[in-house]
Parts: C-alpha cells; sequence; structure tokens
C-alpha cells in the first residue's frame, strides 16, 4: 500500500513584486510544455496560492486609497482658495 503524498508547503512571498515575479516565472515554464504532469500540478497550485495573494495585497492597497482619499476630501477646506 503507498501512502498518500504530504502536501507540499510553499514559502510566503516577501513582497508583492516577489509574488508577481514568480508567478511569470512560472507561467513562462507552463508555457513551455517541458514539465512533468506532477511538476504542472505542483506548478499550478503556486500560481493559484500566488494569485490569490497578489489579489489580497491589491484589495489592502485600495483600501488603503480609499481611506487615504476619505481623509483627504474629508479635511478639504475651501476656505483656504484666494476669493479675488
Amino acid at each position: 500500500m503507498t501512502k498518500p503524498a504530504e502536501p507540499v508547503k510553499f514559502s510566503q512571498p516577501e513582497s508583492f513584486e516577489d509574488a508577481l515575479t514568480e508567478l511569470e516565472s512560472i507561467v513562462l515554464e507552463m508555457e513551455a510544455g517541458q514539465m512533468t504532469l506532477e511538476m504542472s500540478l505542483l506548478a499550478h497550485k503556486r500560481g493559484t496560492e500566488l494569485l490569490q495573494y497578489c489579489q489580497v495585497m491589491l484589495q489592502d492597497a485600495q483600501q488603503q486609497v480609499r481611506l487615504l482619499e476619505a481623509d483627504a476630501l474629508k479635511n478639504f477646506s475651501p476656505s483656504g482658495i484666494d476669493d479675488r
């Protein structure tokens, strides 16, 4: 009886840019068509994890921009404008 393979645990990317670079590399390798089926499945799994990480990072950045814009609009006062 064969033991089921243990799930592969990938490391968390250090930054959005690192994740994007790794994801681009995976896509290029998969498009080359030189991977075994097992390697393709692992690459697909890693790519999915990287994509989710990037999406979360982008959503967080969008939320921060919304908060900054809302605060800037709240603090905007037309009283500082010259009335000539």
